[in-house]
């Protein structure tokens, strides 16, 4: 993939795999999401896994992990793999369509958001639990790239 900036090769390589039912997402949303945030934060080189658990996957996995007995909409997990970035991201549909609802939007604009979230998250980025989270510095720079790559869908 070239990056749109700068023309240099971006080499990363991405696994996608859906397990349970239809995300209401495409391979080539994931990667563009995965994509712009990696090219955006000057990431050259990564390996990133994003899957699709259902809810009960999804829960299975907070409390095997975390202790919480629910399903969450997002779970990443970065990795040291020498100078390259790597982690794996587990995304919930599930949750997704729950806010969707709530929010008003499309389903694929809030899973392009949690890709986008887990994501930033395998890069280091952390923010507050609780009410400060959407007013987080990571929450604002998750927002600029869902713009950034709705805005480039709609060209």
């Amino acid at each position: 993939m070239a990056s749109r900036r700068t023309g240099a090769l971006l080499a990363f390589e991405l696994r996608i795999s859906f397990r349970g039912n239809d995300a209401g997402i495409g391979d080539e949303d994931v990667e563009r999401a995965v994509g712009a945030v990696l090219e955006g934060e000057g990431v050259e080189t990564g390996v990133l896994s994003v899957t699709f658990y259902s809810s009960q996957q999804m829960r299975a996995l907070n409390r095997r992990v975390f202790g919480r007995d629910r399903a969450t909409d997002v779970i990443a997990f970065p990795m040291t793999h020498e100078d390259t970035v790597a982690g794996d991201i587990y995304v919930c549909p599930g949750a997704a369509r729950k806010s969707a609802r709530r929010l008003k939007i499309s389903v694929c604009e809030e899973l392009l958001r949690l890709v986008i979230h887990g994501t930033l998250h395998v890069l280091g980025y952390e923010h507050p639990e609780g009410a400060n989270r959407s007013s987080s510095a990571m929450w604002k720079l998750q927002e600029q790239y869902l713009r950034e790559i709705s805005s480039d869908a709609g060209a």
